[in-house]
Parts: structure tokens; C-alpha cells; sequence
């Protein structure tokens, strides 16, 4: 009877101890628990456990200190080889001696993780999944051992193994949720990323919401995109960054830097993310001054820089930085690799669509400026009609001049086809197979002419919704004529003239250099010297301006080919008005010879398409009256007419011949813009002088 009570109560402690040991949720607790029940036993005075991973390749250890802290060790050398390792082959009991078990395993010395000790026994842990690893018990006393004490230590071993199990499988499930959830978070920020990206097709709209969306995720403060030029060739880069000096308040600037020996190339070429730290006394020569000077003037900072690649391109990085370095941890640091990645293709369809779109609008400008040309007022002259000595030294000039690229200054009255020259010019070059773009700066605002010729960015100024370019940029390779010159503003002459000089220049609102090809060939009917001296125009522009002066002559000049001019004119117009004209008198080829032309060969055409429109027959009917141009009588001379000169004296019987019909067309009407004073040039008093003289009375 006493002996089953005895039993009873021994199963009623196991039991106990058993459901002690199962209720503990940590390895420390357990082992504090394990160490209460062999101290109240006497069997030790402490216990260890070493366990092994899931391939039995790494071992770890968990103990409690004299200070009751708990103390853990990982190690795949030292541990494993230790006795721990004999458990994997015969999974018995071990018991050592202090001084054997260290002559054995001398690196369980070096590890200094157990206390002085004088006998040491190993129990295996064996659970339903199998060797679970060891238990270590230490007695700190001389007495060593007994098979009673390894039998007790091997059924307490049996219990702990199922808690060690339990404790595994439960710290295992903890440790899925936990990653579960980082996972699911992870994969949210990516998404959020990944359609925040995405849908930016601007450039600048996407880097700004890169580091808005970052900023966010992260609370990283200092954000920058870094891309490379399209050349590949180019040491130059773009840099956007963003700072946010305070909580969500944004500040962005765009660059330019130097790729060269920076840590942004070395990452380029390596494709490999960098982490480093950049202290105050490096960053001077570092563009990483700028960046955070506002953020932290005398601060270490960590700078995570990530290469942006999307298949075998690499478009720049994604630079990053911060004074705490602990958000460059390992899990942040994974999803930042992916964001990148993201980043990369979006970035990539960015640069696609701006490239799309440059070449849109660039077309689209092409368009327009051929439409200003086919609809400019000389629209069909494929040649240059004339052939006195005068014309003839300026063709000779324009052969000369259109084979090299120098810069050229086109002279000439209003009228005279300066256009038509340098089109010729541009024909006869090299660059005849790109555009020639034209810009007649008269005929521009001053306020907008710098945007017209530079292009602008998007913002830049009011009204400035998208980027454009410029027409240097568009007569890249090719030439660029710019009428009336002296027209342009004075503030504007230095940008012209640097753009002249190092063939590079800046859009409105930006700061990335474009570097262009152009010939350039400039035209005005003003007198820069002149001007020049007036301060109205700098000298310097002028000479870069003037370095192959032609100079056009009026056509008052050269009326040995009026003639040739009238005939091609008359041809020209009529065939564009689907009318038919084959002849001209030779009467009216003399009088427009003698005429002084003071427009030139603009205002010959516009005679000749009034003559073409009141012409009913095939014969040219010039019709000078209805024109208001008096006949001229006597030849011409070189020098222009003054509006005053009084008109060429006929004799009496001509003039009163002429004053009658001239009344007769006005019906008698003497003033006014339609009376015969107005179309015979003179005044109305001068004229009712003559009639009262010639004895004609008007009706």
C-alpha cells in the first residue's frame, strides 16, 4: 500500500513537472525552470541548452548568466564540433570532467560561455521530430555523476524535449507570421510605389512622387535621382533631388554634376548597391554639400545609392541619405533593391515618352515653320533672276561663302531678298540636307523671342504648361536664319552671342546645357555700325555677326533687270492665279524701269499680281494710274526719291492731256484719297493751280 502511494505520487510530479515544463513559452523560461527543479534536486547547479537548426549545420546555445540575464550563442564551428556532435551518431548520455572535457574540446574555453565547473553531463533531446540537440547540466561540487542521476537527468531530458519542441514550433510560427506580415507590407509599399510610379509619364512629375512616396514609407529625408545624358559618351549627369527640411514640406531642385570619379559612377559601373557614410570634413568637394546643407550642416550622413537598371541599361541611381543609419536595416535595404528596380522602369518609360514627345513637337514645329515658309511672300523662287554687274558680284559672293560655316550678315533695304540669298547660301552648303529654320525677329515680341529661339521648361513661367524647344535646337545640323537682327532685344545679345561662340546654351527656366550644330546667317536692313555706336547693339555680337558681309543692292540700282524680273514675275503670278498672260509691252518694261522702286523687288511683285488681277486680256495691262504712281518722264537716278520731290515736269499738252483723263477716271473729284490730286501726286491746291493755268474745268 505504502509502495503505490509512493507511485501515485511519483506520476503526480511527473505530471506536474510535465505540465510546468509544457506551460513555458520562451527558451530562458524553460531553462530557469529546468535549473529550479535540478537545484531542489541536488543533481546540478546549472543547465544549458544547445540546439540544433534544421539541417544540423548550425548549433545554438541558450544560458542564463550569474546575473540571471539570459545569454544566446550561434555558431556552425565551435559548437558543432563540440560534444554536441557525438549526439548526431550516439545519442546517449555523456558525462565529463572539467579537465577532460576541455583537453577534448579546448574551444568551449575560447567561447566563455559557461561558468567554473567539475563535472559536465550532456543528455540528448529527443522528440517525435527527432534529435532536438542536447541539454547540458553543470555541478560545480567534486562529486561526480551517478547512473541514478543520469537516469533522472535522461526522464527530466524526456519532458524538456517536448517543451524544447513545443517552443520551436510555436517561436517558428511566430516567426512565419512575423515575416507573413512584413511580406504583406512589403508587397503593399511595392504596389503603392509601382502605381504611384507608373502612371508619371513627365519626368519631373516622377521624381517628385519617387520621393514623395519614399519619404513616406521610409521617412528618408534627402531623396535624389541621378540619370545619365543619353550620350553615352557625356561624363554629365541630371540630378533631381528632394529635401524635406520639415515634416512633409517638400523642397526640389533640379542640377547638373559631373560624373567623374563620384560615388554615382563607381555604382553605375559596378551595379551593385552602396552603403556608406559621409562625414562633414568629406563633402566638400561632394555635390552631397549642397544637398543637405540645410538639413544637416555638421552631421555624419549615411548615403544608400542604388543602381537604376532595366535590362541591359543602366539609366542612373537612387541616392539616398540620412543621419540615422538604422533605417538602412537589412529588411529595408531588400525593399529598397526592389523599389529600384520599379523605378527603373518607369523611369525608363519617362525617358520614352519625353523622347516621343520631343520628337512630336519637334516635328510639329517642323510643320509649322515649313508652313511659314511655303506661305512667305516669295513662295516659289527656286532661283535668283538678275544678272547685272551688281547681282552678279553677289552670286559670286554666296558661292564663295556657302562652302565653309562661318557666320553670315546678309545687308540690303527691305525688299531686296535677303531670305532668298540665304536659302541660296544654305543650298549651295553642306547642310543642304537639314532644315533651315527661319525667325524674323521683327515680327516677334521681345518677350517671348528668347523662349522662340531657347526653348523653355515646363513651369518656367506663366503660361508655360509643357517644355519646348527651341529653333536652335530644331536647325541642329543645319542653318539658322534670322531676319531683321538688329531687331533683337539688347539684353538678349549676350545669350546669342555665347551661343555663337561655344555652340551651347540653356532653355528658360533650365539649367542642363544643350550643346547644338548650327550655321547661322543673319539679315537686316538697319545699319549696325550705326547702332553699334548708338549702344543700341553690342559690338561684339557684331563682329561675331559680321564675318561675311553681302550686300544687297536696292533695286533702283540694277534696272537692267526690272525687265527679267517683270517677265518672271508676270509668270509666275499668273500661273498661280490660273490666268493666262503672254505678252507685255515693251512700253510698260520701260516705265517700270524708270521707276524708283523704293520697295524694291517686294513692291515690283505686288505691282505686277495688281497688274495680273486687272488684266482681262492675255496681254499684261499695267494700268499705272489706278496704281497712284506718277509716269515718270525722266530716267532715274541712283539715289533715292525723296517723298517731296515734285513729280517728273511734262510739257503742256502732255500734262493737260494727262490731268483730263485722270479726271475722267475720278469723276471730276479733285481731293481726297480717291481724287485726281492723290493719284496724280500732288497737292490739291498745286493741282487746281495747273487747271486754272491749262484752262481745264473740273465737272
Amino acid at each position: 500500500m505504502q509502495s503505490a502511494t509512493m507511485s501515485t505520487t511519483k506520476h503526480k510530479g511527473l505530471l506536474e513537472l510535465t505540465r510546468t515544463l509544457l506551460l513555458q513559452q520562451t527558451m530562458t523560461s524553460l531553462l530557469e525552470t529546468l535549473t529550479q527543479v535540478v537545484q531542489s534536486a541536488g543533481i546540478a547547479d546549472a543547465v544549458t541548452l544547445v540546439l540544433f537548426d534544421s539541417n544540423s549545420e548550425r548549433v545554438s546555445f541558450y544560458g542564463i548568466d550569474p546575473h540571471h540575464q539570459p545569454v544566446s550563442y550561434e555558431d556552425e564551428t565551435l559548437l558543432a564540433t563540440g560534444p554536441v556532435h557525438a549526439l548526431l551518431n550516439n545519442p546517449k548520455t555523456q558525462v565529463w570532467r572539467s579537465d577532460a572535457l576541455h583537453l577534448r574540446y579546448p574551444q568551449l574555453s575560447a567561447l566563455n560561455l559557461y561558468p567554473p565547473f567539475t563535472g559536465y553531463c550532456l543528455v540528448p533531446l529527443l522528440a517525435s521530430s527527432g534529435l532536438l540537440g542536447g541539454c547540458e547540466f553543470i555541478r560545480q561540487n567534486a562529486t561526480p555523476f551517478s547512473e541514478e542521476d543520469k537516469n533522472g537527468l535522461y526522464e527530466l531530458c524526456m519532458l524538456a524535449a517536448i517543451a524544447v519542441e513545443q517552443i520551436q514550433l510555436r517561436e517558428n510560427a511566430l516567426f512565419q507570421q512575423s515575416q507573413l506580415r512584413h511580406e504583406r507590407d512589403d508587397f503593399r509599399i511595392l504596389v503603392d510605389i509601382t502605381n504611384a510610379v507608373l502612371s508619371k509619364l513627365d519626368l519631373d512629375e516622377l521624381t517628385g512622387e519617387i520621393a514623395k512616396t519614399i519619404h513616406h514609407f521610409f521617412h528618408i529625408n534627402a531623396i535624389s535621382i541621378v540619370l545619365c545624358d543619353a550620350d553615352k559618351d557625356s561624363e554629365q549627369a541630371s540630378v533631381y533631388a528632394t529635401h524635406y527640411v520639415q515634416t512633409h514640406v517638400a523642397e526640389r531642385e533640379q542640377s547638373r554634376m559631373t560624373l567623374s570619379g563620384s560615388l554615382e559612377q563607381q555604382v553605375m559601373k559596378s551595379g551593385e548597391m552602396l552603403l556608406t557614410n559621409v562625414r562633414p570634413s568629406e563633402e566638400c568637394e561632394s555635390d552631397e554639400s549642397t544637398l543637405f546643407q540645410l538639413l544637416w550642416r555638421d552631421q555624419t550622413k549615411t548615403l544608400c545609392i542604388l543602381p537604376l537598371r532595366f535590362g541591359h541599361k543602366t539609366l542612373g541611381v537612387l541616392k539616398l541619405a540620412q543621419c540615422q543609419p538604422d533605417n538602412f536595416n537589412t529588411a529595408n535595404l531588400h525593399v529598397l533593391q526592389q523599389i529600384a528596380e520599379r523605378i527603373a522602369i518607369a523611369v525608363d518609360n519617362a525617358l520614352a515618352y519625353q523622347e516621343i514627345k520631343s520628337l512630336k513637337e519637334k516635328l510639329q514645329h517642323e510643320n509649322l515653320y515649313l508652313t511659314e515658309q511655303i506661305n512667305s511672300n516669295n513662295p516659289d523662287f527656286s532661283d535668283i533672276v538678275g544678272r547685272s554687274p551688281s547681282m552678279s558680284a553677289v552670286l559670286k559672293q554666296v558661292e564663295i561663302v556657302a562652302k565653309s560655316d562661318c557666320s553670315v550678315l546678309i545687308l540690303g533695304e527691305t525688299g531686296t531678298g535677303k531670305e532668298l540669298i540665304a536659302r541660296a547660301i544654305h543650298n549651295l552648303g553642306d547642310r543642304r540636307e537639314q532644315r533651315m529654320v527661319k525667325m524674323n525677329c521683327a515680327a516677334m515680341p521681345a518677350g517671348l523671342m528668347e523662349s522662340d529661339l531657347f526653348g523653355h521648361e515646363k513651369g518656367s513661367f506663366t503660361g508655360a504648361t509643357a517644355q519646348r524647344m527651341g529653333r536652335f535646337e530644331l536647325a541642329d545640323k543645319g542653318t539658322l536664319f534670322l531676319d531683321e537682327v538688329g531687331e533683337i532685344p539688347i539684353e538678349l545679345q549676350p545669350k546669342l552671342l555665347r551661343i555663337l561662340q561655344e555652340q551651347e546654351f540653356e532653355r528658360v527656366g533650365g539649367n542642363k546645357l544643350i550643346s547644338v550644330d548650327v550655321r547661322m546667317i543673319a539679315a537686316t536692313n538697319r545699319d549696325l555700325r550705326q547702332m553699334v555706336a548708338d549702344k543700341e547693339f553690342r559690338s561684339d555680337l557684331y563682329y561675331r555677326l559680321n564675318v561675311f558681309p553681302i550686300v544687297i543692292p536696292p533695286l533702283r540700282e540694277r534696272p537692267e533687270d526690272i525687265p527679267q524680273l517683270v517677265k518672271f514675275l508676270t509668270y509666275k503670278i499668273a500661273k498661280r492665279m490660273k490666268r493666262t498672260i503672254d505678252s507685255i509691252p515693251a512700253e510698260t518694261l520701260r516705265l517700270l524701269s524708270r521707276m524708283p522702286w523704293p520697295g524694291n523687288v517686294r513692291e515690283l511683285e505686288n505691282v505686277i499680281e495688281r497688274a495680273v488681277l486687272l488684266t482681262r486680256g492675255t496681254v499684261l495691262d499695267l494700268q499705272l494710274p489706278e496704281l497712284n504712281y506718277p509716269l515718270p518722264m525722266a530716267p532715274v537716278v541712283a539715289s533715292p526719291v525723296r517723298e517731296s520731290a515734285p513729280a517728273p515736269q511734262l510739257c503742256e499738252d502732255d500734262e493737260r492731256e494727262r490731268i483730263l483723263q485722270v479726271l475722267k477716271e475720278t469723276n471730276g473729284v479733285v481731293a481726297g484719297p480717291r481724287g485726281a490730286a492723290q493719284r496724280l501726286g500732288l497737292k490739291r491746291t498745286t493741282l487746281l493751280s495747273r487747271m486754272k493755268k491749262l484752262g481745264i474745268t473740273a465737272h
